[in-house]
């Protein structure tokens, strides 16, 4: 296992991911029957992403603030990034959500996007330091 150090755009996008991830996973918990009524989709569904999105911010943001991480271990952040925009943009297609919960997918879909590329520009920063080195 090989341990790279973070850059500074590969702790910052972590740190970001973090930030985002508790925010949304905050609101989805907690305002989950009023965001199921404007969303249309099932209270149990937000909530259930909601704790996960809380949990995954706790351990994101963990990560964000060491030295040097495993690559596995960023690797496993931007994996599990494009597999929630893969999953957000099939929950459009299993479920009937509202024109705003449609909107509200999209729009989280394309930050995870956005923050798992700036996480593997910052993975590949974080080994061309280490290659320097």
């Amino acid at each position: 296992m090989t341990l790279v150090p973070l850059s500074t755009l590969l702790r910052r996008a972590l740190l970001a991911d973090a930030a985002a991830s508790g925010l949304s996973g905050a609101l989805l918990s907690f305002a989950a029957p009023t965001l199921s009524a404007l969303f249309g989709l099932p209270v149990l569904l937000l909530q259930s992403a909601g704790l996960f999105t809380l949990g995954y911010a706790v351990l994101v943001g963990w990560m964000g603030t060491r030295d040097a991480l495993f690559r596995a271990a960023v690797w496993a952040v931007i994996v599990g990034n494009a597999l929630w925009v893969v999953g957000s943009i099939e929950l459009l297609f299993t479920q009937s959500p509202t024109v705003l919960g449609a909107a509200y997918v999209i729009a989280q879909a394309a930050v995870v996007a956005l923050l798992a590329e700036l996480q593997f520009m910052g993975l590949r920063r974080s080994a061309a330091v280490l290659r320097v080195a």
